[in-house]
């Protein structure tokens, strides 16, 4: 069986592919996240999650069999893209931005083997409670947005503003699980891998 390699340095990917019992080993992919003129949003994380995969694959050193997951998250409204904030003022601008309002989540996956490189964008809609600025500043004060695109994290203490979701909550923390283990399948490597070793 070949070895999966997930080339991302979030916490939350590790904890999510170890949730479906897939064994990696973990490499970093820094590649630039500028977004290119013109490009959509859904074309933006597609091409970070197959570049993330790609920088991945000529990180490790292993010979032969193995995969490399690549994937890239974004929090889109009205057809922007909203990044990492850069200080207290972007992120609460963001936050005040989604208050009251839907918006799009989209995380695109890739795996490469060096023979085939695979990809997948998910779709989800978030939507949220009206947020007030003082709730905002306190959630920023928190230090949870500061690595978080949208300036939020699903998982964490910004659960409270989210009223609804349509789609992949996975997806939204930043790894689809159902479209993870289909891709990861396809390239001959099975999820409740740690089930079986027991």
């Amino acid at each position: 069986m070949k070895s999966l390699y997930l080339a991302s340095g979030s916490p939350r990917r590790r904890e999510l592919l170890t949730q479906i019992g897939v064994p990696f080993y973990a490499v970093s992919a820094d590649i630039d996240e500028t977004p290119l003129n013109d490009e959509s949003p859904s074309a933006y994380v597609e091409r970070l999650a197959r570049g993330k995969a790609d920088a991945g694959r000529c990180a490790i050193t292993a010979e032969g069999g193995f995969c490399v997951l690549g994937a890239d998250t974004a929090v889109v409204l009205d057809g922007k893209i909203l990044g990492k904030p850069v200080d207290e003022v972007d992120a609460c601008a963001m936050l005040m931005m989604l208050s009251g309002r839907e918006h799009e989540v989209l995380t695109a996956i890739a795996v490469l083997d060096g023979e085939r490189c695979e990809s997948q964008v998910v779709r989800s809609l978030v939507r949220f409670r009206q947020i007030s600025a003082q709730q905002a500043a306190a959630y920023w004060a928190s230090g949870e947005p500061r690595d978080k695109a949208g300036g939020y994290g699903i998982q964490g203490l910004g659960a409270v503003f989210v009223a609804g979701l349509d789609g992949s909550y996975s997806a939204v923390v930043g790894l689809p699980l159902c479209e993870t283990a289909e891709l990861i399948g396809r390239f001959g490597i099975p999820c409740w891998q740690t089930l079986n070793a027991r």
